[in-house]
């Protein structure tokens, strides 16, 4: 028996990086995950194989968490869901005179409609000893010149975090968040070599975070272990000074 045992996972954005992450080592835990995908059904599929080769239970999901109506789709025939993992999201660098409209739209609407529209979705399938958890970016505190709408969104994340663990609390229902460094698999694979040679030396470990490092403070958050843990943001980036 897991320590997660029982319990529904809802991972979105988790076919890919540290989503995938996530899913394998709550699945790891015990729980049924359930893979949101947007586009990909053969890489969600493969996780859900992983997953089921080892004993364990998931189904994969599809649906553009930017789309309210098709996050009610993906989640009409799922009567429970325990905990939430908002991981979905996409990053698209700009500097602030190259920043258009399309991308505004894209990134807030994964990064923050997203996150609204899936926890809408998911709270009334949800009981007391429920768990949230956000997935922002260390750029929040470290911010990075080129990627403000993202940093913009991210720290949306932040505060949504803060206001709801107010708000569910008198449910029962803990609502933290996790901030990674630069991580891999993940968006710091799509760096150029300088770039991520640069980052790797901000942390004192010298090297990238992993996603399973990631997934590991996630599993930690949904436990019964953090259940006086609400309202956090937990910073995962091995000390990296930017």
């Amino acid at each position: 028996m897991g320590t997660l045992s029982g319990k529904i996972a809802l991972i979105t954005g988790a076919e890919r990086g540290i989503g995938r992450a996530i899913a394998l080592r709550l699945a790891e835990d015990g729980a049924e995950v359930l893979v949101n995908y947007p586009t990909d059904p053969t890489a969600a599929n493969g996780v859900v194989e992983e997953i089921r080769v080892v004993g364990g239970r998931a189904r994969a999901l599809h649906g553009d968490v930017s789309s309210e109506q098709q996050v009610e789709e993906m989640l009409r025939d799922i009567p429970q869901i325990d905990l939430l993992i908002n991981n979905a999201g996409v990053g698209v660098p700009a500097m602030v005179g190259q920043i258009t409209r399309p991308m505004l739209d894209f990134m807030f609407g994964v990064n923050v409609y997203g996150l609204v529209f899936c926890t809408q979705a998911a709270l009334p399938r949800m009981s007391a000893g429920g768990r949230i958890v956000n997935i922002s970016s260390s750029t929040t505190e470290f911010p990075i010149p080129g990627v403000s709408v993202y940093t913009a969104t991210k720290s949306a994340v932040r505060t949504f975090t803060e206001v709801w663990a107010r708000e569910l609390g008198s449910r029962g229902i803990n609502v933290n968040s996790v901030m990674p460094g630069p991580t891999s698999p993940g968006m710091a694979d799509l760096a150029p070599p300088e770039v991520r040679q640069a980052i790797m030396l901000a942390s004192p470990f010298g090297r990238l975070g992993a996603a399973d490092e990631i997934a590991a403070v996630v599993a930690f958050l949904c436990g019964e272990d953090a259940r006086w843990v609400s309202g956090h943001h937990l910073m995962v980036n091995g000390a990296a000074s930017a």
